[in-house]
């Protein structure tokens, strides 16, 4: 894999996302975490209240989404027409979540990017992170956006280190990507289009599109699976 690998625009179909003229602004994804609350602020207030209720502080949920008592909403965040919310759903803030979308039950979200009819439905936990369009991830299956001693991130690419300059930073997943149940993507992992990451696997760095993540140590296309 090379840089251009892991660019916005080779992860993600930005036309997939309200957030698109954020992410279209930044030539990596993860550069945009830090700026997801000030475009919320914003582009909220252009809403129109014809479609989206604005529900206390900086929140807007579009009149096609239900969402039960027993769900947490703190803003400010987006839920965008025909998103499923389950019980027990989290939102800690500067949260988007996309058309079409499930936000599980017993699943916490905070400071992420959801894109259109990406599944997040069983006990997950999506922190500082973007989760691409139609990209499912599996039942308890986790961004860890903390590394243990508290340092900046780096993506790991091949052989080459890049500084984030981020100390919070989960994964960023592409579109069309199969996340197996129980697995942890960690801090700074990067998931290519089209990919299948094996049920309780651990990620770190880069993961090529169209590939099948069995371990670490094996990788392999899905062309010549």
């Amino acid at each position: 894999m090379t840089k251009n690998d892991i660019k916005t625009s080779e992860l993600f179909d930005l036309g997939k996302t309200i957030a698109e003229p954020l992410l279209k602004r930044y030539e990596y994804p993860w550069e945009a975490l830090g700026g997801i609350k000030e475009f919320i602020e914003f582009i909220g207030g252009a809403l129109s209240p014809d479609d989206y209720n604005m529900i206390g502080d900086n929140i807007w949920i579009h009149k096609s989404v239900a969402i039960p008592p027993s769900v947490c909403l703190s803003g400010p965040m987006i839920i965008c027409s025909n998103t499923e919310v389950r019980h027990g759903a989290f939102f800690r803030g500067n949260v988007i979540i996309g058309e079409g979308a499930v936000a599980g039950n017993s699943c916490e979200f905070k400071n992420s990017i959801i894109f259109d009819n990406a599944q997040i439905p069983h006990f997950n936990y999506i922190g500082d992170s973007i989760i691409g369009f139609k990209s499912h991830m599996g039942a308890s299956s986790i961004t860890s956006n903390l590394k243990s001693d508290k340092s900046l991130v780096k993506v790991h690419l091949g052989n080459e280190d890049i500084d984030t300059g981020i100390k919070k930073f989960g994964a960023m997943v592409g579109d069309f990507v199969e996340v197996g149940c129980g697995s942890i993507l960690n801090p700074g992992t990067i998931i290519g289009k089209h990919s299948n990451i094996y049920p309780l696997s651990s990620v770190r760095g880069c993961v090529k599109s169209n590939s099948i993540y069995k371990s670490k140590d094996e990788i392999v296309e899905k062309n010549n699976y």
